[in-house]
């Protein structure tokens, strides 16, 4: 197999797995807190022979997540929660701490603030929140202090990275995160917002139809080098 062979199907791998992160973007146009993922393509040349001509690959293995913020939606929900600015929410989940700008919380039977999927939000200490059974009218101020009838009893802790290479994606709007955390110095927390998904639709179609080209254009030129060889083999069987 050639060179050129070689570098063909390495980047018509890449580009079916950027199929499949745009397909994925479009599927959480809607989702509070989505964080839309592309793919990054480097070449990787490999020498063979001494004499013989390098080995180029064109690989798309990085996977890269944009986190330009989404727009804010008011729902006037009492504990749907919103980041403004940097940071995220931290929660605890049976695979560990994770983060996330998905802000959909309520309490759950024990009284803890949770999102969605059960996991706990966690303060500005680490801790899990505990909403007083008792409380009235709660409040969250702009630095994530939580109050109930004019009474503190929590604060939302926002983070982030020390190091942003190394947060990652992980499933849905969760990231993790192989580093340590920094407290967000002035943390803007908006109560009865949600931030919504950052994936522009038009853009993604837009790209999914240069993926889709480039895909069936490699594939015409391996279906050519296929024809080519066969024809190489069968003037070769007649000589």
């Amino acid at each position: 197999m050639d060179n050129a062979t070689y570098t063909t199907l390495t980047r018509m791998s890449g580009l079916k797995r950027e199929m499949g992160m745009i397909a994925n973007n479009l599927a959480n146009l809607s989702t509070t807190g989505f964080r839309r993922e592309g793919i990054v393509f480097s070449e990787f040349v490999v020498g063979t022979q001494r004499h013989e001509p390098s080995l180029s690959m064109a690989l798309g293995n990085t996977r890269h997540t944009y986190q330009m913020p989404g727009a804010l939606t008011q729902t006037n929900g009492t504990f749907d929660l919103a980041i403004e600015g940097e940071g995220f929410f931290q929660l605890q989940t049976p695979q560990g701490e994770r983060l996330t700008r998905a802000g959909i919380f309520s309490p759950n039977a024990a009284g803890e603030l949770v999102n969605m999927d059960g996991h706990l939000l966690l303060d500005a200490g680490g801790a899990p929140i505990f909403v007083p059974p008792d409380a009235g009218h709660v409040a969250v101020s702009r630095d994530g202090t939580l109050s109930a009838d004019g009474q503190p009893f929590g604060q939302v802790g926002l983070v982030r990275p020390a190091d942003p290479v190394t947060m990652r994606h992980e499933a849905g709007t969760l990231f993790v995160v192989d580093g340590p955390l920094d407290p967000v110095e002035a943390p803007a927390v908006l109560q009865g917002f949600l931030e919504e998904s950052n994936v522009d639709p038009l853009p993604q179609i837009a790209r999914m139809i240069e993926v889709q080209r480039a895909y069936e254009q490699g594939q015409r030129f391996l279906d050519r080098e296929d024809e080519r060889i066969k024809t190489v083999i069968q003037t070769l069987g007649r000589g």
